[in-house]
């Protein structure tokens, strides 16, 4: 069964995933590169900024951060090689306790967990740029080979790519890097690929499968296989523009073609790939194309809701049902949980969980004060025939001026209605002042909605709260479907 956490890839690779259980591991995490990043979403409405943080990759020295300097430098358990606690050890009075301490501290964390639930077969790609390769590369060199371990380095990919940008006063930035060990020296799983000498070529690279210590097992021709070699280290993949098919306009979103050739290059029919940093769902949505088992986590329900309907548009939605989902508040207890989150980062989680919960992922996050999420309504055939309607989360105690000041925002934000979700009961007079907000006439079904909904999260629970709004447009793009019964080669042509 595959599994879909939310929540702190740390905590759920320490509690949920079992050591040596993962063939195969990719990852794209935070590069340290000190910005905030977007999803877009579809425009739909002149006025409306169409998008909303997905996340923000800027580190701070914090609890955190210092109670992981404690673990990796005080165990007394060998759970860290001596190189890696040596090595952290002397980037402290380096680095200072700042942004990219901390960040290297947290990798270090993950990456240690990363090597721990690998089988001894298995095969670790980590995605990087220059801001912090360099200080990687001696995590990782520590963590897979230091302490008898019996790791090795395999390869620093260079992803090259082509965008549009300005004039810079330096040569333009075109490359990503993957890092790419295996927990074992010799013994884990490789399959060859192969591309053609040129990009004049008419000659598709095809996949060669080896043995650990480079013996030929089995090969697939069916061209001239003269004008084949094998594959670089150097991958040229096109950049994903803002008009590529399978682009989601989610921030840092990977092209599949990448992730093709890591999957495909390290592991085989129903192997189990993770991902701890999911995003929008590549490495899982290419996993399963490729008939491999596999596990995501991330940190933000934004991703999850991407990803759940990425998959339910590309395989179906019976894919849902093979899907076990972990982490997502289930009761009052794990609700109440998720709203008392100490951590910066999951600041605004409580409210995007419950507004793309309660909409079915149908609704724009905001960041706007006292507006939550966004959800467009149908009113007419084109984009501009919408209105929209304001939700608004709130965790803690509720009284009457909240429904009040929300109807304000309301009609502020010219919206035909809006939708207040609580943690907490609503009392009467909440409950009367949205009965005096009066109601919407939603011509097209002839039909009258309150003005004010007041939702609460045991109505969630228990399943009454049923989203009942006017016929919504989709503010994501949808993803292409796939066709499984297709084969797929990984060359170039």
């Amino acid at each position: 069964m595959n599994q879909l956490f939310y929540g702190d890839n740390l905590d759920i690779l320490c509690n949920k995933i079992k050591d040596d259980s993962v063939d195969l591991c990719y990852i794209d995490p935070p590069f340290n590169s000190k910005r905030n990043y977007f999803q877009i979403y579809n425009n739909l409405g002149k006025e409306d900024a169409a998008q909303a943080q997905a996340f923000i990759d800027t580190w701070t020295w914090n609890e955190l951060a210092e109670l992981g300097l404690r673990e990796i430098t005080q165990t007394n358990q060998g759970y860290y090689t001596r190189q890696t606690i040596e090595l952290i050890k002397g980037l402290k009075p380096v680095l200072g306790a700042g942004s990219l301490f901390a960040y290297l501290i947290n990798m270090t964390q993950c990456v240690n967990e990363i090597q721990r639930v690998l089988k001894a077969t298995g095969s670790f790609y980590l995605h990087c740029d220059p801001t912090c390769s360099h200080y990687l590369k001696l995590v990782l060199d520590s963590v897979f080979c230091g302490g008898g371990r019996n790791g090795d380095f395999q390869n620093e990919i260079i992803w090259s790519y082509h965008r549009w940008t300005g004039t810079t006063s330096h040569f333009q930035r075109m490359h990503d890097i993957v890092f790419f060990y295996t927990k074992d020296k010799k013994d884990f799983v490789f399959n060859v690929q192969y591309e053609a000498y040129s990009d004049k070529s008419k000659h598709k690279a095809k996949r060669v499968s080896t043995a650990a210590k480079g013996k030929v097992i089995a090969q697939q021709y069916t061209n001239d296989t003269s004008r084949q070699k094998a594959m670089r280290d150097v991958w040229e993949i096109s950049y994903l523009n803002s008009q590529a098919k399978e682009r989601l306009h989610y921030p840092t979103q990977k092209p599949e073609a990448l992730l093709e050739r890591v999957i495909q290059a390290s592991s085989n029919e129903g192997d189990v790939v993770l991902d701890a940093y999911c995003g929008c769902g590549t490495t899982v949505a290419v996993a399963q194309r490729f008939n491999r088992q596999w596990i995501g986590i991330d940190i933000t329900y934004q991703s999850i809701a991407v990803i759940l309907k990425r998959l339910e548009e590309s395989f179906g939605a019976d894919i849902l049902n093979q899907i076990t989902l972990g982490g997502i508040p289930r009761d009052m207890e794990s609700a109440r949980a998720l709203a008392n989150k100490k951590d910066d980062r999951l600041r605004k989680e409580f409210e995007k969980w419950a507004v793309l919960t309660y909409t079915n992922h149908r609704a724009v996050i905001n960041d706007k004060k006292g507006i939550d999420g966004i959800v467009y309504i149908v009113t007419g055939k084109d984009k501009e025939d919408s209105a929209r309607v304001v939700l608004q989360v709130k965790s803690g105690k509720v009284k009457r001026n909240d429904i009040a000041t929300l109807n304000s925002d309301r009609l502020r934000e010219q919206a035909a209605m809006a939708i207040f979700i609580t943690l907490e009961e609503p009392t009467k007079p909440m409950r009367d002042e949205a009965l005096a907000s009066g109601v919407y006439h939603y011509e097209l079904l002839n039909r009258d909605y309150p003005c004010i909904q007041i939702v609460t999260i045991q109505e969630m629970m228990d399943g009454v709260a049923r989203f009942e709004l006017p016929m919504t447009r989709d503010v994501l793009k949808t993803a292409p479907a796939v066709n499984t019964s297709e084969q797929y080669d990984l060359g170039v042509e």
